[in-house]
């Protein structure tokens, strides 16, 4: 079995009498790849918040590299531990300055900072954050300003700043094709895909509510509903219709073909390629 990268034990999140989180138990290892799915309000997000320590569960406890830190860890250790994840979202996005270029961007990556206002002379890091910029396919944008980008760009940069931290240990996606036109999503994914088979980085999670985004290389599937886990494991035997109806709260059929997959509602026509799942 291969070293955790974190885990999560009977996480329970309470807030004014309702619970948002039930007794999430999750284990991310090294070289597992994972889609969080699940539909709105079914707890993604305040699950991504207890991994970042935004949120405090009520109870449960998170391991993370074997270092055991308890819900009421001091914020230095939480500090520290966030330097180990690489996170691109929706969030982080709105903070970027319209001014930043691409390099200011990936080097702001390399100190856990969002706008690179301390200005570096340093060759190496320079070096560094222009070997990131052509690792994500986007050299073209080193003296490009954010303003400029298009949406598929700036997810691209974002993940370049995030390879940037020196410590970091899995990447997060929130939401990573929010935005994007079904063309420009299907090359963002292939990217993704390409860096994951490339062995980027240790683990990749991908959060989002749409199965057509799961890749060929996401190896294991956690699904919430109402903020508890209905499913969790290897990718096919996680991903079936039945799972995802009970998450969606709706008959749906599931289907997979080459790797990819579709969900239609039972009573859709769905088309003879692929097999139902």
């Amino acid at each position: 079995m291969a070293a955790p990268v974190f885990e999560m034990e009977k996480v329970t999140v309470r807030r004014n009498g309702k619970e948002i989180l039930n007794d999430v138990s999750w284990t991310v290892e090294r070289g597992q790849h994972w889609v969080v799915l699940g539909g709105n309000g079914s707890g993604k997000t305040s699950l991504l918040n207890v991994l970042l320590n935004y949120l405090t569960p009520t109870e449960g406890e998170i391991t993370m590299k074997g270092r055991e830190n308890a819900v009421n860890s001091e914020s230095q250790d939480w500090d520290e531990w966030r330097k180990r994840i690489g996170f691109v979202s929706a969030s982080i996005a709105s903070l970027i300055d319209p001014e930043e270029t691409g390099l200011e961007i990936v080097l702001a990556g390399r100190h856990a900072m969002v706008n690179y206002w301390q200005r570096t002379e340093d060759s190496n890091e320079i070096k560094a954050a222009e070997k990131t910029l052509e690792k994500v396919n986007c050299g073209y944008l080193r003296d490009q300003i954010w303003a400029t980008m298009s949406q598929g760009e700036r997810q691209r940069v974002l993940i370049g700043r995030a390879l940037m931290a020196p410590k970091m240990d899995f990447l997060v996606l929130d939401e990573p094709c929010a935005g994007l036109d079904p063309v420009a999503r299907e090359h963002f994914l292939a990217f993704v895909d390409e860096l994951t088979k490339k062995g980027s980085f240790k683990s990749l999670i991908i959060v989002t509510h749409h199965v057509e985004e799961i890749t060929p290389s996401i190896t294991h599937a956690l699904i919430l509903k109402e903020g508890s886990v209905i499913a969790q494991g290897e990718k096919r035997r996680a991903l079936n219709s039945h799972t995802l109806s009970r998450a969606f709260k709706s008959e749906l059929k599931l289907r997979s073909r080459l790797g990819r997959y579709r969900l239609y509602h039972e009573d859709e026509f769905v088309p003879d390629s692929g097999s139902v799942i």
